[in-house]
């Protein structure tokens, strides 16, 4: 029998939440994220998605990730979001159509440097306030001109910028950053939101809208799931119990012997382990579905398995099957017990777990 863990793409859920996205403003472009192989859903079959959906460009965080897309066909307009990482890339975005985005001096010289022939779409990065990269808004108005003057550099150069605590709907630092974008002259297009700007934030609806994390079905915001916004979850992380154990009460469980049997019981052993990217900090207590019954993960991680507290499901067996989160166990839930954000998880699930779309 092969080895039941598995990632179900649900590309219908994806269709939903770009419409979610898109109903926020529907009179601006959408650029779908899809970096870091579409948050661990696969980047070439979220992408067809996506774009069947209607997104009218992506994202990509790399000249690797966007010529992966260019070899399967995908044609629409993709955004090189750290623009290139060295000057010799610059032939490279020219010969995949990207548009890239600019954000320290060293690539504005790699441009000035480059053949006419190139004519790459640029977009400034302006640091309002993220404090990562991107050029100080005292330094925009210099880079434009230099752009505008570069033989490499296809029209009016947009503006971009990130936000940084958008995820929290009170906090003034987003308003604060809006505000020393909007100090800018800004003749060209302009992009802002983010999935939490998109959701939490109306002026930042504005110009291109990057949406990311929402696309996949998971909240930008502490404290809230998908559900709450009409998402729906894109991955549901599959497995099945692979035994059923009765144990008396003291034993231990797993390795350290971290949680101890109180009583006479049932424990389930499935199989998912951190070898296919389940959290190896998830605590006991973590939940998990079996046969849609949540259960409490018990003991630690380990590399292929892991187990749970059967005492109430008492009908589960050898082969039930066992839901990690997505559809009826919110990834938000899970990541909140083993103290990171659904991100990680998604992003974390190894090449070893089957993407099965549909």
């Amino acid at each position: 029998m092969t080895r039941p863990v598995r990632a179900a793409i649900d590309t219908g859920a994806l269709a939903n939440n770009l419409a979610v996205a898109r109903s926020r403003a529907p009179s601006e472009p959408l650029w779908a994220v899809v970096k870091a192989d579409a948050y661990g859903h696969g980047a070439v079959d979220a992408a067809r998605a996506l774009v069947a959906a209607g997104a009218d460009g992506l994202c990509v965080a790399s000249v690797e990730e966007a010529r992966a897309l260019r070899e399967a066909g995908i044609r629409v307009p993709l955004l090189l979001l750290e623009g290139f990482f060295e000057a010799a890339e610059v032939p490279a975005c020219a010969e995949l159509g990207l548009a890239v985005v600019i954000h320290a001096p060293w690539q504005l010289e790699a441009l000035e440097a480059a053949p006419g022939e190139q004519a790459l779409t640029t977009w400034i990065k302006v640091d309002t306030g993220m404090h990562r990269i991107g050029f100080h808004p005292d330094e925009v108005a210099a880079a434009r001109e230099r752009l505008r003057a570069a033989p490499a550099v296809a029209g009016e150069p947009g503006l971009m910028t990130h936000l940084a605590r958008a995820d929290e709907r009170t906090a003034s630092a987003t308003t604060d950053q809006l505000a020393a974008f909007d100090g800018l002259e800004h003749p060209g297009p302009v992009s802002i939101a983010n999935s939490a700007g998109l959701l939490g934030w109306p002026g930042a609806r504005r110009g291109m809208l990057r949406p990311g994390i929402m696309l996949y079905g998971v909240s930008p915001f502490p404290e809230e799931v998908a559900a709450d916004h009409g998402l729906e979850p894109v991955m549901t992380l599959h497995s099945r119990l692979i035994a059923v154990r009765r144990l008396a009460a003291g034993d231990a469980v797993g390795y350290g012997g971290t949680w101890t049997c109180p009583e006479a019981m049932p424990v389930g052993v499935v199989a998912i382990g951190y070898g296919d990217g389940y959290p190896r900090h998830a605590p006991s207590g973590t939940p998990v579905l079996v046969d849609g019954v949540e259960v409490p993960l018990i003991g630690r991680v380990s590399m292929d398995m892991i187990t749970v507290d059967l005492r109430g499901h008492a009908t589960a067996a050898a082969g039930s099957p066992v839901t990690l989160w997505g559809r009826g166990l919110p990834v938000e839930r899970v990541a909140a017990a083993a103290g990171t954000i659904g991100y990680e998880l998604l992003c974390s699930v190894t090449s070893r777990v089957p993407r099965d779309p549909h």
